[in-house]
């Protein structure tokens, strides 16, 4: 089989439409595979509706939980039968030719762990607000790293194809507390050792709404995940590679990582649900040697507060 496409459901508002999309592909040679985080939600009717041999369904005995969601990545992909793993977000869409085009990727790039489209920003209506960045047909991890750290790209779990023997090779997908990070760095394992091919084609569809893992959630959670993915990149950059550009890239991203972790601690605490900006300053400040935080840093946070909060005002 060539494909598996994994499914970790919890919600139910979409998954008819993500699922119909996924089998709608014009290339047939895959399954479905979808695993029930012991959801509280009517995931069981969505799936029982369809009656398709391409579908596999699993139900876990205790949920994971958002906090541990790429545990049930990983669950998908312990069933996985394809040589390649997709794994889809419960709420998004493929375009018909996604397998296609990825397929035509593969035989141009076989040497490759993991591959990536352009994807399509949907709303809750599937209508497309956004078209992400095209990308050079293929690049290192080192170009891919430093594209990413200067805040150039925007990455999503599901416009990646993993070859799934790499996967397994790596132990899967790279946990992070609420995967706030998993993906890029589970991009950048797959792709240390042969590079990352890309199709300027948009096939993935993701779609932003309020129910969206990324955009809620515990904010410490999120800023220990930010600190684990600062130590991941520079335990990896470490090492220096043989290439002679690769080593250029390396020492820029040296140099940039720093940057790059400092504005996404900054954005997870102004993100916060807390809008008093004077509380929200405290809050940190007492938690500043644990997180690594300035004093600086916590002013710009609560200055990017207020301008939030006038900018909500503003919209009301």
């Amino acid at each position: 089989m060539k494909f598996t496409i994994g499914i970790p459901a919890y919600k139910a508002a979409f998954l008819k439409e993500c699922i119909q999309s996924i089998l709608d592909q014009t290339y047939q040679d895959f399954e479905l595979v979808i695993v029930n985080d012991a959801s509280p939600e009517n995931v069981d009717a969505v799936v029982k509706s369809f009656n398709s041999p391409l579908i596999k369904y699993y139900t876990n005995e205790k949920n994971f939980g958002a906090e541990n969601v790429v545990d049930n990545w990983n669950k998908c992909l312990s069933y996985a039968e394809g040589d390649f793993f997709i794994l889809m977000g419960d709420d998004d869409k493929m375009s018909p030719n996604y397998l296609l085009e990825f397929n035509n990727l593969i035989e141009k790039y076989p040497a490759c762990g993991v591959y990536h489209c352009r994807t399509m920003v949907i709303d809750e209506n599937s209508n497309i607000v956004k078209l992400t960045d095209p990308r050079p047909e293929f690049e290192t991890v080192y170009d891919t790293i430093l594209q990413r750290i200067e805040e150039k790209r925007m990455f999503f779990i599901s416009d990646y194809v993993y070859r799934t023997a790499t996967l397994r090779a790596n132990n899967g997908f790279y946990k992070l507390p609420l995967a706030w990070g998993s993906d890029d760095i589970s991009c950048y394992i797959a792709a240390r050792e042969d590079g990352i091919a890309h199709t300027n084609v948009p096939l993935f569809m993701y779609r932003r709404n309020q129910q969206t893992i990324s955009t809620g959630g515990n904010i410490n959670i999120k800023m220990d995940s930010a600190l684990a993915e600062e130590r991941w990149l520079m335990e990896f950059l470490k090492t220096e590679p043989v290439d002679k550009f690769d080593k250029i890239l390396r020492q820029t991203i040296l140099q940039t990582v720093r940057v790059y972790s400092q504005k996404k601690k900054i954005r997870t605490i102004y993100s916060s649900d807390e809008t008093n900006p004077v509380i929200l300053f405290w809050t940190w400040y007492k938690q500043r040697k644990r997180y690594g935080l300035s004093i600086d840093e916590l002013i710009y946070a609560a200055m990017m507060k207020i301008k939030e909060n006038r900018k909500a005002r503003y919209e009301r």
